[in-house]
């Protein structure tokens, strides 16, 4: 608090003050200007009548130790005077020349740390005696302060006022160069690293694979991948020495008990401030405004958004912690100043990572963007703990709900994204049917997609769960995100269905459908995510229907060539005859060669599904024909128009089963050899 200085001899037009209010970054109080370092003290005030060289006696005469005894009688006895009733103690009290002394003593410490002949914390006796002195300076301007009218003490309160703005100015500027050096050692450290490569190559390369003919199995998931600086260039945040630390103690505990509270905290706040934006810097952290995020490409944007997952998972492990532990070694003592100070830094921080945040919600939305989503979601929601554990609950608390609010609205775009899927798959109805009745990439994109969600499915319940409770959307038994998995799978069956209705062909819409199917199952066993999700009823009756299809196809594609070779209606009038035999055989081969033909340009890519189908086709056909040709070829041998009818041998039909289903590839193999 600011008094009014009322003796015209009193130089100084700025008094101490010990306010103990906190120092916000966003509001800074202005420090007041101090004296220059080196400047000499201004020639004291004398008494007329005082002898000129009785001071410097004194002074002579004097030790430190022996001023400081002095000094401490004398404000003892002024505080005595005080508490004795009398208004004006300076009346009765003459203000001893150790006072002057003191005041000598002080200035020439100054002048020797200002000059560079000494170094604050290179000598511990030295400070200490430093300290001491310039704390009774402080304490006899303070009470001198207080009777800045008297005549009496109008000189010794310049005096002493004038040595202690001097010695808060050293004490500033010591202050200012030891908390300037670690900024320097992280200039000099300052690291090659690129998230922003690393974390953009690796989500093209998911995204890449949605469409891709592998199997989930075959691609490395980059999930937990995210890109983190190399842990030696910030293994100690902040890289204070101890003895720097000690000596930042000192000056702090000493400008606090002075009364310049403000002025300390203010060079500490702008300093570490500073300090901690060269950190984030350094690996590769700028701050992007919303607008600025709004323009960016997306690809440009992962390489930011992989950035700022380093930066938030290090200030959560690393960095916060750090910044408390020196905040706390500094202003040891003062625990609600080192939380204050503290709580501003890190606020300062956090509000710009979440702010961010939100401006990644704000970008349009489109399915790849899912991951991404889920990444930031995770960290914020793993800062939390983080924040828990450095702030006072009172404190932190409001910067935990910021944290989940920033988090939740993540997680609302993550839901959205999946609901949008729905909607993807409905308005994908395209009439051109997949060539050869192949697996469709709608199939390959939702499943792979579907695949890499579920590597987030504790994220995703978690999402969902907070999504209903927001929302009001009633609970169900399942997990909701299960319930939006089936969901989505429904509706890709149901897509599935009205494509196979393109083909013309009964028997390639079954293996469309079969070939779809078996991907859909294969990619489900192959995630024990989607499996648990799923569940094995829903496997259960997958399996169902694809045997259905099986016999589907059989039934479709089989069914007349057995009725080629059945032995019912052969005979007329008690006779085998020639004729229906020779009709027999001849319908036989013309079905089975256009089945040949057709079927063995269709694709059925699963190695398994293929074998299958030929084994079950092979295990009807072969064995009919076999019996069919074995008891009814006789009947034709030996006549000129026998191997017109007879065309296969049964190896013959079973060497050319082994053509289906291979795109064709076998029978031109075949024909070229």
């Amino acid at each position: 608090m600011e008094k009014n200085a009322a003796a015209p001899e009193k130089s100084v037009s700025f008094p101490r003050h010990s306010s103990k209010k906190n120092i916000l970054f966003s509001s800074p109080i202005t420090p007041r200007r101090y004296e220059t370092i080196d400047e000499e003290a201004p020639p004291e005030s004398q008494d007329p009548d005082q002898d000129p060289n009785s001071s410097n006696q004194t002074a002579t005469e004097l030790n430190l130790s022996e001023v400081l005894e002095q000094v401490d009688r004398f404000l003892d006895s002024f505080s005595e005077a005080k508490e004795n009733g009398n208004s004006d103690p300076t009346e009765a009290l003459e203000v001893p020349d150790s006072v002057e002394s003191l005041s000598k003593t002080v200035e020439s410490m100054i002048n020797k740390y200002g000059r560079s002949l000494a170094r604050f914390g290179e000598n511990e006796d030295e400070d200490e005696s430093f300290i001491d002195a310039v704390i009774r300076i402080s304490r006899i301007s303070t009470m001198l302060d207080d009777f800045s009218s008297s005549s009496k003490t109008g000189s010794a309160l310049n005096r002493t006022s004038t040595v202690l703005q001097r010695a808060m100015a050293q004490l500033d500027e010591e202050f200012r160069n030891l908390l300037l050096l670690d900024q320097q050692d992280a200039n000099a450290a300052k690291s090659d690293y690129n998230p922003e490569q690393s974390f953009s190559s690796k989500i093209t390369s998911k995204l890449s694979s949605f469409n891709s003919n592998s199997s989930g199995s075959s691609h490395g998931s980059v999930r937990g991948q995210q890109p983190q600086p190399e842990p030696d260039r910030l293994v100690e945040f902040p890289s204070f020495s101890e003895e720097s630390i000690s000596t930042m103690n000192k000056i702090a505990t000493t400008m606090i008990a002075a009364g310049y509270e403000n002025e300390c905290c203010m060079v500490y706040s702008i300093s570490r401030r500073n300090a901690f934006k060269s950190a984030l810097n350094n690996i590769g952290y700028e701050s992007i405004s919303i607008d600025e995020v709004q323009r960016m490409p997306w690809e440009s944007l992962q390489g930011e958004i992989g950035t700022w997952i380093s930066v938030v998972k290090l200030c959560s492990s690393v960095l916060f912690s750090g910044e408390r532990k020196l905040c706390d070694a500094v202003f040891s003592g003062h625990k609600s100043l080192s939380e204050s100070l503290f709580c501003n830094l890190a606020r300062a921080v956090a509000i710009q990572l979440f702010n961010f945040a939100d401006a990644i919600v704000l970008t349009k939305r489109s399915p790849e963007k899912l991951f991404t989503m889920l990444d930031m979601y995770e960290t914020l929601r793993d800062l939390v703990p983080a924040i828990r554990d450095s702030y006072p609950e009172d404190i932190g608390r409001e910067l935990i709900s910021e944290a989940e609010a920033a988090r939740n609205r993540l997680g609302e775009v993550a839901v959205s994204i999946l609901c949008d899927l729905e909607n993807s798959i409905k308005s994908d109805n395209g009439k051109t049917p997949v060539p050869s009745g192949s697996v469709h990439p709608l199939t390959r994109y939702v499943m792979n997609y579907l695949e890499y969600t579920c590597e987030y499915k504790d994220s995703l319940e978690q999402v969902f769960v907070e999504f209903e409770k927001t929302h009001g959307t009633p609970g169900t038994t399942s997990s909701p995100f299960q319930m939006q998995l089936l969901t989505v799978m429904d509706m890709l069956d149901s897509n599935l269905d009205m494509k196979s209705r393109l083909y013309r062909d009964p028997a390639l819409r079954f293996i469309f459908l079969m070939n779809n199917g078996r991907y859909i199952m294969q990619k489900v066993k192959g995630s024990t995510e989607i499996h648990q999700l799923m569940g094995d009823t829903w496997c259960r009756k997958r399996s169902t229907d694809l045997r259905g299809y099986h016999k589907n196809y059989q039934r479709e594609t089989w069914g007349k060539v057995l009725q080629c070779v059945n032995h019912e209606g052969l005979q007329v009038s008690g006779k085998v005859s020639k004729t229906v035999i020779k009709e027999r055989f001849k319908c036989f081969n013309t079905l089975f060669d256009e089945i040949h033909k057709t079927q063995s340009t269709w694709v059925v890519s699963d190695e398994q599904l293929q074998s299958e189908l030929r084994v079950s086709v092979s295990a009807v056909v072969i064995p009919a024909y076999r019996s069919f040709w074995g008891r009814f070829k006789q009947y034709l041998e030996g006549t000129r128009q026998a191997e017109k009818y007879i065309k296969y041998q049964p190896e013959d039909i079973e060497n050319l089963i082994d053509d289906l289903f291979d795109g064709g590839n076998t029978s031109m193999m075949r024909r070229r050899t």
